[in-house]
């Protein structure tokens, strides 16, 4: 007996000490596993700094508990590893397989852009996997399906491709599933009908095809639906109203077309539906009335006809309604100017007629109001800002009657109104001027009558205004000319009379004015001319008189000039020819006389731009004949000599004009020389010497540049000056050297050129030519560039070796470093022309352009594309086909390579919008990029694709909502 529990005893110390000793090698080999972990993973934050052997004995292997990211359960194991947010990159490595205890994987927001290792499938305890935010590429690791305790896997916005994974309909615990943002392809599992825990379900932006599967009905327990931006065909499953717990719907973006299930009007929980920019076609269900938590409905750019259903007007929590693009027809109806919570109602380019309900802004907080390009008539409704927050009053191109509400002009919070081309009437409202934040205010093509209100000078932030086209009277306001942020003032066609006010030096942003076809009369006040930012200036039509002012010909930025049809006398500036801008002026039908200047563009106008003035020849007109052409000084001078012959003699006759030609002859060359050298000292002055700014250590001196500034080395010329090729004599550095041009101005605003040029040469970047320096003395400067012997993108895609450079699409997305002039001709946004204002806008729209090249291999000024056509006028006739477009040499029949080249020249076309504001910034210019990156060389062979790989890939990426 004694011997048997001794036996007992010693059996249970041995097995303690068993189990002690195997959790000991098994915390040993935790240890192990998180070192070959971290040594996979590029760590240039030193994140994971703390994670590495035992610092002193006391330590013992378990420390590992207390190392970042990591925690573990009460025996020491690791359970949760968290190393989300800290800029890893590297791979993740199969090691992770031996964490045999985790429930809790966090990787997101990180630099990964490798594969997820196939390994993951085999932590069979995982409950939560997050690896969003990531570039990581390949398949989705199969396997989780066999984690019975999974309840969330998010997987967003990465580069997974292939199909999503079938075995996740296994992890039946499954409450949260998110793949939205990469590029899966093919269908929605059939396998995820088992998922009866899910109340997440997004696959946004993906390449999905198919159909929705009506199993998704069976989910009972979703909330949260967000397919949008695939390729789904067909109708939304009427099995989807069975569905009571959904809270939030999107399928916008895709391919879907049918009606709208009445079904939706089942769930009472719904908040958001959107449905935007598919297919859908019919009526809007009135059912839809029954979805009462509604707050965001977005039916836009489909094919939906019919009449907007009264029963919308239940929707008491609706904020956001929007049905434009739409083919509705009808009436809007009343009710929803009940609606208590609405703020945006987007109506707009659709059929509807009638009146706007009368009561609509009185029982709620109306931001946005839009309903232009429809047939609407009857009044504006009085109260649209009853609540104070109205921001944008868009009304334009409809039947409108009746006055502008007064109660518009205490709205401060107006935006913009734009209510021009209706058949409004009354006066313009007084105190519009005094509203804070006002921008923008169009009223043109109406029946306005009065006067323009004085107020309206008051104003601190209005920068548009358009009241042409209406019946005003009265002189123009002294005030108008003092609004500091004024760039367009537009009051063409109305009955305006008496003088401009003289007072244009408080008009600093002014860039076009349009006074035409009024009754203006009296002199074109000098002041006008200190409008330096003034492009276009129209006078035409009216009763001006006296003489054009001089000062007109030196405006720096003036480029259309419209005098014609008034009263206007006396000669036309010597200086028209040579004003620094002016491409456009047209004098006809005044009471101008005198010789036309043949200088400048004077030397090429259009003869009928000069017509109905009788007393104007010479330059391009008929010679003026002599008698008009002798000058008063001549005909005295012929009578005093005549008097003298007669009195004194041919004797003294002659000797007087041998001695005044000989003494004017004297005086001439007295003068030559005498200007000779003071100019060749004035000019000495300032082209001498010359300074080099060096931005690192070069080789060659200034005199070395200027040797090698002749025609001889010229390499290139573009809007901002001539390129030429300098090679150092001693050294045999070789460069390139662009002489700017540069007028008065910009020798006088010559700081803000070095400061900008110092910022220049403190760039490093692979893909930037680099700037090594600058000469300049007080008239000229010259940029040294570092000398590219490929040439620039012109020569790449253009030049004679165009077939032998960026000849795929991989080598031409940015992987060379190319060079270009976003001043040339070709690449400058078309607000240029208007503002002569440089900003991110006009780099954006340059930047396009260079898209644009590397995409369709034309060049920005192609000859194919006729007259007066650049590539972004020419893109946007083929906007229908764009897959035209598209360089073949290079997309060939490689259907990834023409999605990817579809999605660049998307993100192009966005980059040259028309308007600035249309325009995105660079930072989402980047990720736009960063998304349409090649995800691989290539995936066919002989320019033909592997029809197993048939599927679009990046035709609904996620950027395409940003497109």
């Amino acid at each position: 007996m004694h011997t048997l529990l001794l036996f007992f005893f010693c059996w249970i110390g041995l097995s303690l000490v068993f189990v002690e000793g195997l959790q000991i090698l098994q915390q040993k080999d935790e240890f192990s596993t998180l070192l070959l972990i971290k040594s996979s993973l590029i760590d240039p934050s030193n994140q994971l700094k703390g994670w590495g052997l035992p610092r002193n004995a006391a330590e013992n292997q378990s420390s590992y508990c207390n190392w970042t990211g990591i925690w573990c359960n009460s025996r020491g194991f690791v359970e949760k590893l968290d190393l989300s947010n800290m800029n890893l990159s590297g791979n993740v490595s199969d090691h992770i397989q031996d964490l045999h205890g985790l429930t809790f994987l966090n990787i997101s927001c990180n630099g990964f852009d490798s594969s997820l290792p196939k390994a993951l499938g085999t932590l069979t305890l995982l409950e939560t996997i997050d690896v969003s935010q990531n570039n990581f590429i390949g398949s989705f690791p199969t396997g989780l399906g066999m984690a019975s305790g999974l309840t969330s896997v998010n997987a967003s916005s990465n580069n997974f491709s292939g199909y999503l994974p079938e075995d996740l309909g296994n992890a039946t615990s499954l409450e949260s599933l998110d793949f939205r943002g990469s590029y899966f392809e093919g269908s929605i599992p059939s396998s995820f009908k088992n998922l009866q825990k899910l109340k997440f379900l997004g696959l946004s932006g993906n390449n999905l095809t198919g159909r929705i599967p009506r199993e998704i009905g069976q989910l009972a327990c979703l909330e949260t639906i967000i397919l949008g931006y695939n390729e789904f065909e067909g109708e939304i499953p009427a099995e989807i109203g069975n569905l009571t717990n959904l809270r939030y719907l999107d399928l916008a973006v895709g391919s879907l077309s049918g009606q709208i299930p009445a079904g939706l009007g089942r769930l009472k929980r719904l908040t958001t539906v959107y449905l935007y920019k598919n297919n859908f076609t019919g009526k809007i269900p009135l059912e839809l009335g029954g979805a009462t938590s509604l707050v965001f409905l977005d039916l836009s750019d489909n094919q939906i006809s019919g009449e907007i259903p009264v029963e919308l007007a239940e929707l008491k929590n609706l904020h956001l309604l929007n049905l434009m693009r739409n083919q509705l027809k009808g009436t809007i109806p009343t009710k929803l100017g009940e609606l208590t919570k609405l703020e945006v109602l987007e109506l707009w380019k659709n059929f509807l007629t009638g009146p706007l309900p009368e009561n609509l802004g009185q029982n709620s907080p109306l931001q946005w109001l839009d309903v232009s390009s429809n047939s609407l008539s009857g009044e504006i409704p009085p109260d649209l800002c009853h609540s104070g927050s109205l921001t944008k009053v868009i009304l334009f191109n409809n039947s409108f009657t009746g006055p502008i509400p007064t109660s518009l002009s205490t709205c401060k919070s107006l935006v913009r109104v734009r209510v021009q081309n209706n058949i409004i009437s009354g006066t313009i409202p007084v105190d519009l001027g005094s509203l804070p934040i006002l921008q923008r205010l169009e009223l043109a093509n109406n029946n306005l009558t009065g006067q323009i209100p004085d107020d309206i000078g008051l104003s601190t932030s209005l920068s548009f205004i358009d009241v042409s086209g209406n019946h005003l009277q009265s002189s123009l306001p002294y005030s108008i000319l003092s609004i500091p942020s004024l760039q367009i003032f537009l009051a063409s066609n109305n009955n305006l009379e008496g003088r401009i006010p003289d007072q244009f030096q408080d008009f600093p942003s002014l860039n076009v004015l349009d006074l035409s076809s009024n009754h203006l009369s009296g002199k074109i006040p000098e002041s006008i001319a200190s409008c330096e930012k003034l492009v276009n200036l129209n006078l035409q039509n009216n009763q001006f008189t006296g003489e054009i002012p001089e000062a007109i010909s030196k405006m720096p930025a003036l480029s259309i000039l419209d005098l014609s049809n008034n009263s206007l006398v006396g000669r036309i500036p010597e200086n028209f020819g040579n004003s620094p801008a002016l491409e456009t002026l047209k004098l006809s039908f005044n009471k101008l006389e005198g010789p036309v200047p043949s200088n400048g563009m004077l030397s090429t106008i259009n003869p009928n731009d000069l017509v109905g003035n009788a007393g104007l020849c010479g330059g391009i007109l008929p010679p003026c004949s002599p008698t008009s052409s002798s000058s008063k000084q001549q005909q005295n001078l012929r009578t005093k000599h005549a008097i003298i012959g007669f009195i004194v003699g041919i004797s003294i006759i002659l000797s007087l004009g041998i001695a005044f030609f000989t003494w004017r002859l004297m005086y001439k060359r007295w003068y030559l020389y005498n200007s000779f050298f003071y100019d060749w000292f004035n000019n000495s002055n300032k082209e001498w010497p010359w300074t080099l700014v060096a931005f690192q250590r070069i080789s060659f001196t200034s005199s070395d540049i200027l040797a090698c500034i002749k025609e001889s080395n010229i390499i290139g010329m573009g809007g901002t000056g001539i390129v030429y090729k300098a090679e150092a004599y001693r050294s045999h550095a070789t460069v390139a050297v662009k002489k700017l041009w540069r007028t008065q101005r910009d020798v006088e605003n010559g700081g803000d050129l070095f400061r900008e040029v110092n910022l220049l040469g403190r760039l490093r970047h692979r893909n930037i030519v680099r700037l090594l320096g600058y000469i300049h003395n007080e008239i000229d400067v010259m940029m040294v560039y570092e000398y590219m012997p490929k040439g620039n993108l012109g020569t790449a895609l253009h030049g004679k070796e165009a077939g032998n450079l960026l000849v795929d699409w991989v080598s031409r997305h940015k992987n060379e470093t190319v060079s270009m002039v976003a001043g040339s001709y070709g690449y400058i946004a078309p607000e240029y022309g208007y503002t002569l204002k440089v900003d991110e806008k006009s780099d954006i729209y340059s930047f396009g352009v260079v898209l644009l090249e590397l995409v369709t291999g034309k060049m920005p000024l192609d000859p194919a594309f006729g007259e007066s056509v650049d590539i972004v006028e020419w893109i946007r006739i083929k906007i229908r086909t764009l897959e035209e477009a598209l360089d073949h040499s290079i997309a060939g029949h490689c259907k990834h390579v023409q999605e990817e080249m579809l999605l660049v020249l998307r993100i192009a076309i966005l980059c040259t919008a028309k308007l600035p504001k249309d325009r995105p910034s660079m930072r989402d210019v980047i990720t736009m990029l960063g998304e349409a990156k090649p995800r691989r060389k290539s995936i066919c062979q002989n320019g033909v694709q592997d029809p197993s790989k048939e599927r679009p890939i990046f035709s609904n990426s996620p950027v395409v909502g940003l497109l």
